[in-house]
């Protein structure tokens, strides 16, 4: 994991104070509503539908055992409703699709304290929120997976402290996200980002980023394209400059809903192109350094110090994990198959956290578990973890060994259900229960479809689907990138529910990044569960031996889903 410098801790914790001092003379009348809402929102303080809310940044995904810890104590101490109709509620983390974390439940003027107490432990909100790069997202296997070709950490760590209050850049026309994967197999969704980076080597074995642009979800779900294929990792830095600074230049202003980056490569294509590459070379002609360290390799060097494998892991031989171990308890085996994932390195695997169970919506995690998951880490996994694009948490340094002991740990804590990529392993943003944006709550309908699918025999029968639900447009669970997406929309103050099929988010099971289709009407509800169970029917009835639902509906095409979704809708308004 990266180590912060001095000069990182005093960044931080001079951010801290200076937000208690802008919070001081709000709360005291001297700073308006609207002066603080920007000061706010650049620190990860939104004001919901409740309370406000806290974003936590967790730069690609990485946590270490004490910095869990102290998410864990401000969940028990700071994120607590202590009167009216929520008496009693909170004491928890929300784990995010871009692997940060939120609160719900934490006073506004209790805020600066939790700002101190994040600095503590290198941890902030900075750029969690507003109109600039956020939070650098990456594959929660980075650095440990088999099929990587090149670690993505140092570089998303170069970007992050390169984008970090960037003065050109704090003021965008909208949100800008960024994404890198250095594996064979995208797990980091780079396509469905404002600008999405795949490392590679060309023949003669130089490091450089594969760049695509304008990809993004919300009302106009595109993916993104490639406008670069090839940029060397020293330019990479000053090819994203020219990139934001086009789009900074021409990116819409006058409407919220075009202002995306994704709208202006769509409307402007190889105009935009032209005038990025234009603006790469005019930067470079202006350097003086030659063009040849851009990055210096010492500033790489110096960083990927921070990535090397953990003290005392080293190659080991492989542990039979026969057939005797999976046959007295079959759980065991399941978790294998499903929660446990190759290493690079011999004799160690990464293991899956699992987040969803019954009664527990998708990413929320209590103070205690969260402590009890610190605790795993530094028994198991050399003190660090890692938050997943599928809000679930990864160990990702475990002795294969020690995957009995670790199996009985989780099991005993909530963590083992053995659902990883399956159906009720789902992606759900808090929806209308917490989100001010939303139309309709994505929580309840997560538990209703989880509560119907707890067979772990017909789960592993169902195979591979990935079910995202989102409580409105802005797409903050993924709707667009699920097999099987929902949508929460508003019809006349009521919610109804629209459904998608056939997304992808990168993946070479979902076929890359593809926007699923819309199939007829909005569901009320109470039809929408049933709605899921007619669609799961219809795969279990049509598909070939051995077949994905993701290939069937390939196969099947949308209309035989959509005949047996819209009967459920018809026999619910004869009833």
């Amino acid at each position: 994991m990266y180590q912060y410098t001095d000069f990182d801790r005093r960044f931080v914790r001079a951010r801290a104070a200076q937000y208690r001092d802008q919070l001081e003379r709000h709360l005291a009348g001297q700073l308006g509503t609207d002066e603080f809402r920007a000061l706010r929102l650049q620190n990860g303080w939104y004001i919901q539908r409740h309370a406000p809310m806290l974003r936590v940044a967790v730069p690609y995904g990485e946590l270490s055992s004490r910095q869990l810890r102290q998410l864990a104590r401000i969940a028990r101490e700071y994120d607590v409703v202590q009167d009216g109709p929520f008496k009693g509620q909170g004491g928890y983390a929300h784990f995010t699709t871009r692997q940060n974390a939120q609160y719900n439940w934490i006073p506004l003027d209790k805020s600066a304290d939790v700002m101190d107490l994040l600095a503590e432990v290198d941890m902030h909100g900075i750029q969690t929120s507003g109109n600039c790069i956020r939070n650098i997202t990456s594959d929660a296997f980075a650095g440990i997976a088999p099929d990587e070709l090149v670690d993505p950490r140092p570089y998303c760590e170069i970007l992050r402290q390169w984008s970090t209050l960037h003065p050109e850049f704090a003021h965008l026309p909208r949100k800008f996200k960024i994404a890198i994967s250095g594996a064979a197999e995208d797990r980091a969704a780079i396509g469905w980002h404002d600008i999405g980076l795949q490392l590679k080597k060309n023949a003669s074995g130089d490091v450089g980023f594969q760049v695509f642009v304008g990809g993004g979800m919300g009302r106009t779900p595109i993916p993104g394209v490639e406008i670069n294929a090839f940029v060397p990792w020293q330019h990479i830095l000053v090819y994203l400059e020219a990139i934001v600074r086009c789009y900074n230049l021409a990116g819409r202003r006058d409407n919220l809903y075009k202002a995306r980056i994704k709208i202006l490569v769509k409307a402007e294509g190889q105009k935009f192109f032209d005038a990025v590459n234009e603006e790469f070379a005019r930067i470079l002609a202006d350097d003086p350094s030659g063009h040849e360290q851009i990055i210096p390799q010492a500033e790489l060097d110096r960083v990927k110090a921070s990535f090397v494998d953990p003290a005392g892991v080293a190659a080991a031989a492989e542990p039979a994990l026969d057939a005797g171990n999976t046959a007295l308890d079959p759980q065991f085996g399941r978790w294998l198959q499903r929660n446990v994932h190759g290493h690079r390195v011999s004799g160690y695997r990464a293991v899956t956290l699992s987040l969803k169970r019954v009664g527990i919506p998708p990413g929320d995690t209590s103070a205690d578990v969260m402590d009890t998951a610190a605790a795993l880490a530094d028994q198991f996994s050399h003190g660090e973890l890692r938050v997943t694009h599928r809000q679930n948490l990864v160990l990702p340094w475990v002795k294969a060994a020690d995957l009995p002991e670790l199996f009985q740990a989780a099991r005993a804590a909530g963590f083992a259900t053995a659902n990883a990529g399956l159906l009720t392993d789902q992606i759900a943003c808090p929806g209308g229960d917490y989100c001010a944006l939303a139309n309709a709550r994505s929580l309840p309908l997560a538990a209703a479809i989880a509560e119907r699918y707890q067979d772990p025999d017909e789960l592993e029968d169902l195979g591979e689907i990935d079910l995202h639900i989102s409580g409105c447009i802005n797409s903050c669970g993924h709707h667009h990138s699920g097999h099987i997406g929902i949508l929460g929309v508003d019809k006349d103050g009521t919610e109804w529910y629209q459904l998608t099929l056939g997304g992808g988010d990168g993946t070479k099971l979902a076929g890359g990044t593809v926007a699923g289709k819309v199939i007829g009407p909005s569901f009320a509800a109470d039809e929408i569960a049933d709605a899921i169970d007619a669609v799961i029917d219809t795969f279990k009835r049509e598909r070939l031996a051995g077949e994905h639902f993701i290939d069937a509906v390939k196969r099947l095409g949308l209309e035989p889903f959509k005949t047996a979704a819209n009967a459920v809708r018809t026999s619910t308004a004869k009833a």
